[in-house]
C-alpha cells in the first residue's frame, strides 16, 4: 500500500505544481484538481495491485465509496493547505506536504 500512496502523492504534488506554475490556476483550485487526480490514481493502483478481493460486485459502487472518503480527504487537504499558506505564510508546495500528512492521519484514524 505504501508504494501506491507514494505514487498517488507524487502525481498529486506534480499536478499541483504544474497547474499553479504552468497553467496559472490559483493554488486552492489546483490543489483540488491535483488531489482528485491523485485519488483516482490511488484507486486504480489499489484495485490493480493491493486489494486481492473486491468487497462490492459493482465497480461503480466501489468507486463511489472510495470517492466519498476522498471528498472528506479533499476538505482536509484544502483546509490544511489554506492554513499553511494564508495563516502560516508557507509556500503552497510546503503546505501540500503538511496537508498530505494531515490527510494521511485522517484516513488512518477514520
Amino acid at each position: 500500500a505504501v508504494p501506491v500512496a507514494g505514487c498517488a502523492f507524487a502525481a498529486d504534488f506534480a499536478a499541483l505544481y504544474l497547474l499553479v506554475e504552468h497553467a496559472g490556476l490559483h493554488y486552492l483550485a489546483a490543489a483540488a484538481v491535483a488531489f482528485a487526480l491523485g485519488t483516482a490514481l490511488a484507486y486504480v493502483l489499489s484495485v490493480r495491485f493491493v486489494f486481492r478481493h473486491r468487497r462490492l460486485d459493482s465497480r461503480r459502487a466501489e468507486f463511489a465509496g472510495f470517492a466519498a472518503i476522498g471528498v472528506v480527504g479533499l476538505a482536509v487537504n484544502g483546509t490544511a493547505i489554506w492554513v499553511a499558506v494564508e495563516h502560516l505564510g508557507l509556500h503552497y508546495l510546503l503546505g501540500k506536504v503538511g496537508a498530505a500528512g494531515c490527510t494521511f492521519l485522517f484516513n488512518l484514524f477514520w
